[in-house]
C-alpha cells in the first residue's frame, strides 16, 4: 500500500512539473510572436480549470450531481469584490474570505439537499443560483452595482500590482497548481475513497459505516471553496464584474467542460475547459449558438463518450501499451 501511494505521489509530481514548464512555456511564446490575446484565453483557462475541478470533485468523485454552480462562482467575485472594494482587505485576503463565505454557504445547502438524488437535487442547485443571480442583480441599496455592476481592483502581493495579462498569467497559474495538488491529495486521501464509496453505492457506504451526509456536505462546501476562489481570479483578473456573468448559462458550461473532458480525474477538467473554450473562440461571433453547442456537446459525450476526451485517450494509451507488451 505504501509502494503504491509513493508511485501515486511520484507520478502526480511528474505531471505538475511537466504541466508547470508547458504552461510557463507558452505565454512567452505568444508574447513573442505578437499573439496577445492568446495570454488572455490562457488566464481563462486557468480560471476555469479551478472552478470546474472544484465541480469534480462533487460531481465526479461523491456523485453529486449541480446545476447552479455559477451561485458559488458569483459569491467568490462579488464577495470578493466587495471586500476589497468597500472595507479596502487585500485583494488575495479578500478571496480567500469570500471562499470561505461560500464554502459555509455550500455547507448549508448541502445539508437538506444532501437527502435529495438525481433531477431533485439539479432542480435545488437550479433554484439556489437563480436566488443568488436575483440578489446581485437586485442588491440593497444596490451594493453590487445591481445590473450595470462595478470596477474591481487588480490583484497585488507585498503592493506588486498584476494589471498586465502577461504578470496575470502566472499568478493564476500558481493559483491552478496549488489547487490541482490540493485536489490531488484531497482524492487520494481517506476523504477521497469516502466520496467514491458514496458516488458507487450510498446505502453500502453508509452500511460500512461512512457518516454519508457528512461526506456529501465535505464535498459540497470544498467543491464550492475551489468555484468561488476562480469567481475571485475572475473578477480581479477581467476588472470589472455585472451580474450577465453569473447566469444558469455558466452554470450549463461548467458541467459541458467538466463531462466533455471526463469526470473523477486530474486531466479530465483540463481538457474540457481547453477544448470548450478554443470552441468559444471559434463561435465568438455566433454568441447565440453556445447553448445550442452546449447541449450538442451534452448530447455527444453522453451517447458516445462517456468517459469524455480523457477516457478517449486513455483507452487509446491503454490499447498502444499492451500491443507494444504484445
Amino acid at each position: 500500500m505504501k509502494e503504491l501511494t509513493q508511485k501515486l505521489k511520484s507520478k502526480s509530481i511528474v505531471e505538475n512539473l511537466g504541466l508547470l514548464a508547458v504552461m510557463a512555456v507558452l505565454p512567452i511564446i505568444f508574447n513573442a510572436s505578437g499573439f496577445s490575446y492568446g495570454i488572455t484565453i490562457l488566464v481563462f483557462i486557468c480560471i476555469y480549470i479551478v472552478a470546474v475541478s472544484g465541480l469534480d470533485i462533487l460531481f465526479g468523485y461523491s456523485g453529486q450531481i449541480s446545476m447552479g454552480h455559477a451561485a458559488f462562482y458569483a459569491i467568490g467575485a462579488y464577495g470578493s469584490a466587495m471586500l476589497s472594494r468597500y472595507l479596502n482587505v487585500p485583494v488575495i485576503l479578500s478571496m480567500m474570505i469570500a471562499s470561505i463565505i461560500a464554502a459555509l454557504v455550500g455547507a448549508l445547502l448541502a445539508y437538506p439537499a444532501s437527502k435529495l438524488v438525481f433531477h431533485f437535487l439539479s432542480l435545488a442547485t437550479i433554484a439556489f443560483g437563480e436566488i443568488v443571480y436575483q440578489l446581485v442583480l437586485q442588491s440593497p441599496n444596490g451594493i453590487t452595482g445591481n445590473a450595470v455592476g462595478f470596477p474591481t481592483k487588480s490583484i497585488s502581493i507585498f503592493g506588486f500590482q498584476f494589471s498586465s495579462n502577461f504578470n496575470v498569467y502566472f499568478i493564476c497559474m500558481i493559483f491552478l497548481l496549488l489547487f490541482l495538488i490540493a485536489k490531488g491529495n484531497l482524492v487520494n486521501s481517506r476523504v477521497g475513497r469516502a466520496f467514491i464509496a458514496i458516488r458507487e453505492n450510498s446505502h453500502a457506504a453508509e452500511g460500512m459505516g461512512i457518516n454519508v451526509r457528512k461526506y456529501k456536505i465535505i464535498a459540497f462546501a470544498t467543491s464550492a471553496y475551489f468555484v468561488a476562489f476562480a469567481g475571485g481570479m475572475y473578477a480581479h483578473t477581467v476588472g470589472y464584474i455585472s451580474p450577465d456573468t453569473f447566469t444558469n448559462k455558466q452554470s450549463v458550461m461548467f458541467v459541458t467542460m467538466l463531462l466533455f473532458g471526463g469526470t473523477a480525474s486530474k486531466w479530465g477538467p483540463v481538457m474540457g475547459v481547453v477544448a470548450v473554450l478554443i470552441l468559444n473562440e471559434l463561435l465568438r461571433s455566433m454568441e447565440n449558438m453556445q447553448m445550442l453547442v452546449y447541449g450538442a456537446l451534452l448530447l455527444v459525450v453522453i451517447l458516445a463518450l462517456p468517459g469524455g476526451i480523457f477516457g478517449v485517450v486513455k483507452d487509446l494509451v491503454n490499447k498502444i501499451s499492451k500491443k507494444g507488451a504484445m
